[in-house]
């Protein structure tokens, strides 16, 4: 058997194993061991040492513990449900009130933890039963949440765009202020949506009661000053600090978490058991990436010893894709792999297959990521392995079926893909940002 065949071989073992449920980042580590040794001989366990100590120690991944903690200690501060009303009585006089609320509610808290199941999940408790008790159509409010909860995945901080910098190599810094105006683009294009569903069937999104919608201008500013600038001011402090260069990401996320710590502190919700629970819960997940990101190196590495990469390229450039086909066929395949992975396992396994026929094709990875990041918003929507709606189903009152679930998001991931069109038509949507601020 040649060596690109076994590296082919390597590929076609580690799908069958994660079809059948054996952890990710071991089944990477153990399938590149055993085939880097068969290719390589000895010098496979210097290899894993080196990657190990690298990964352990880069300046880069600091920040994801960093903000995961945040994250976490974020969604602990019990500040969610006083957001959601204030923003509620902001947007009062807007069609679709409360939908368009629940919206902001999600970008601004998913924008702080990034965690999906967490805030799809809160929402669900929190939102959800608000927008069914005031006659809102069952199918609008599940994709409301659902794509709501989604937009942590693009939106700055994201956790996804720092590993996709430590992947390919690109700057993180470049990469939030290319994912700013697309990450907006979509909340906004979300919010316009439920809009004008609701002007066109008004029975989908009932108004919400006039003492509901003419709130004094204290009142309602009284109700922001106390949930909505804090986090506000915190993320905007967050994301500031690195777009303008006075801060590192890590020395950002750094800020961040001390800053979720003072919030949880002011709004008297941290306890020693939500703390160390939140300590828990993030060296967990830190735990998880950084041994992905060895067992990806470490496959990666023995699959292009082995002439696994260049066989794909080889096969790709058979076919002669135009740029364009080619960003649909690579979009088209991460789509599907986003029904049996989570993110993390597709940035760091199956993105850097891409990374290398980039050059070929002539498009920036800078913008390849952000239209990634995008796309794998569709992975937690689109059915049948829709992880958002799983997550409101497990805590959707019980007549709400996972149909209604699934039928509800549907139009929302429509929404994405138009999004995708739309930036790929227009790329200075992408571009224009970080050219601006790093010429």
């Amino acid at each position: 058997m040649t060596d690109p065949m076994l590296g082919l071989l390597m590929l076609g073992l580690f799908v069958f194993a994660i079809l059948l449920g054996f952890p990710i980042a071991f089944t990477l580590m153990a399938l590149g061991l055993f085939f880097g040794y068969l290719g390589m001989g000895d010098i496979i366990f210097s290899l894993m040492v080196q990657r190990t100590f690298s990964v352990m120690s880069s300046d880069v991944l600091i920040s994801v513990p960093l903000f995961v903690f945040m994250g976490y200690i974020v969604e602990r501060a019990n500040i969610l449900d006083r957001l959601f009303h204030s923003l509620q009585l902001a947007a009062g006089r807007l069609p679709a009130a409360l939908a368009v609320a629940t919206l902001a509610t999600c970008a601004l808290f998913a924008t702080a933890t990034g965690i999906v199941g967490a805030v799809v999940t809160l929402m669900g408790l929190l939102a959800f039963p608000a927008l069914l008790r005031a006659g809102y159509d069952t199918r609008l409010s599940a994709g409301v949440v659902c794509a709501g909860g989604t937009l942590g995945i693009l939106i700055p901080p994201s956790i996804l765009l720092i590993l996709y910098g430590a992947t390919a190599g690109v700057s993180v810094v470049r990469l939030y202020a290319a994912a700013f105006l697309p990450g907006f683009l979509l909340a906004g294009t979300y919010m316009a949506y439920v809009m004008i569903r609701a002007i066109i069937d008004p029975s989908l999104a009932p108004k919400l009661p006039k003492e509901q919608r003419n709130v004094p201008v204290l009142r309602m500013l009284f109700e922001l000053a106390t949930s909505f600038f804090p986090l506000a001011t915190l993320i905007v402090a967050v994301l500031g600090a690195i777009l303008f260069g006075l801060a590192t990401p890590s020395e950002a996320a750094a800020m961040g978490a001390l800053g979720g710590l003072v919030l949880a502190i002011s709004y008297r919700a941290l306890t020693l058991e939500r703390l160390k629970e939140a300590v828990f819960l993030t060296a967990r997940t830190t735990a998880m990436v950084c041994w992905l990101f060895i067992g990806s190196f470490l496959f990666s590495s023995v699959f292009g010893y082995l002439g696994g990469q260049s066989l794909v390229e080889q096969f790709v450039l058979s076919l002669n894709l135009s740029p364009l086909m080619f960003m649909i066929v690579a979009q088209l395949i991460i789509f599907l792999l986003g029904w049996p992975l989570e993110w993390t396992e597709i940035i760091v396994i199956f993105v850097p297959i891409f990374l290398p026929l980039l050059k070929l094709f002539d498009i920036d990875p800078l913008f390849f990521g952000v239209l990634v990041a995008m796309n794998l918003q569709t992975a937690f929507l689109s059915p049948p392995v829709a992880m958002a709606p799983f997550y409101l189903k497990g805590v959707a009152p019980k007549h709400v079926t996972i149909n209604e679930i699934f039928s509800g998001v549907m139009p929302f991931m429509y929404i994405v893909v138009v999004c995708m069109a739309v930036i790929y038509m227009f790329p200075a949507l992408v571009t224009w940002l970080p050219d601006v601020l790093y010429r």
